[in-house]
């Protein structure tokens, strides 16, 4: 991978956004990443070579546009990890009592604001053999109770990123499952849980570099079957 390939991830001050960012700065890639706490994500990289951060909320689509800028002024666009998100209220409610402006923030924070961000960095990504990378869930899939809104717009994503790809041969579309990890927003969804059982986004991170390393077909993958992606 050349060393002026770059990346960008949303949602980078914790958890798997973070854990990504490390696999694949570590990788050699350059790497662009934001979250909506400046200091929070000022001082996540501010130890790792080639990763530059934009604060900023990803569904306002000025800091859309100035992640797109940062990235193309360091080199080659040939990623985007869709990563950011939320969950929702805490515990989440059931769809027959659940908040309609509650259901807007977490469509416009885990649907609209992948779907225009990956519009504004298509182009670069057509030109340059890219491909976009969709963090998914397995709620998505699965009518896990309470999981209304954040599963509705991670099924919505889904269907998004398959229409996607068949619309855009040139750019490889995965929509991947990291599976259950110890996160805060997977504790905010169990809040009276003890999650410590679960494992850490660094145990899947670098299922995420093998899996744009090999450039599969476009699909959906789940992290704990990326081992098996033929070369």
């Amino acid at each position: 991978m050349s060393e002026k390939s770059v990346a960008i991830i949303t949602g980078a001050s914790r958890g798997l956004g973070l854990a990504l960012t490390k696999a694949f700065a570590a990788a050699g890639w350059r790497v662009v990443v934001d979250g909506r706490d400046a200091g929070l994500l000022d001082a996540a990289v501010a130890d790792l070579d080639g990763v530059t951060a934009v604060p900023g909320d990803v569904t306002q689509p000025g800091h859309q546009a100035e992640l797109v800028r940062a990235a193309t002024a360091l080199g080659t666009v040939r990623l985007l990890v869709n990563n950011a998100g939320i969950l929702g209220p805490s515990p989440q409610p059931p769809v027959a009592a659940y908040p309609a402006d509650a259901l807007r923030q977490v469509l416009e924070a885990n649907l609209l604001a992948p779907w225009t961000l990956t519009q504004l960095a298509l182009p670069a990504l057509r030109t340059n053999g890219g491909a976009v990378v969709n963090v998914t869930s397995d709620a998505a899939v699965e009518p896990y109770v309470g999981w209304g809104a954040y599963g509705a717009a991670k099924a919505a994503l889904e269907h998004a990123s398959a229409i996607l790809a068949a619309e855009e041969p040139a750019v490889r579309v995965w929509w991947v499952d990291p599976g259950d990890l110890r996160t805060r927003m997977h504790q905010e969804a169990f809040p009276d849980e003890d999650i410590s059982d679960r494992p850490l986004p660094e145990s899947v991170a670098p299922a995420f570099v093998r899996l744009v390393e090999r450039r599969p077909a476009s699909g959906r993958y789940r992290a704990a079957e990326l081992s098996e992606v033929p070369a």
